[in-house]
């Protein structure tokens, strides 16, 4: 069965944005992390988590509100 989209989103976009900056927050701090036990370096590592997860979070907005119309799979 191929899953409907519907025309309105059903939460507001704020909502959406303030989850995603919060996700995105807490996976700057986990991308940091790794990249320091790797490259050993918090300057660097600091740079990597913060470009990829600007990257992510324009790219996690987008798969939010495309998801966000989509009824497959909702009740009501």
């Amino acid at each position: 069965m191929v899953p409907s989209v519907s025309a309105r989103p059903r939460q507001p976009r704020s909502r959406a944005l303030v989850k995603t900056l919060g996700y995105r927050l807490l996976m700057v701090v986990v991308t940091v992390s790794v990249a320091w036990v790797v490259v050993g370096d918090l300057g660097e590592a600091a740079s990597i988590g913060l470009v990829a997860n600007l990257v992510k979070t324009g790219a996690y907005y987008a798969y939010e509100r495309f998801w966000d119309r989509v009824t497959w799979g909702m009740e009501g």
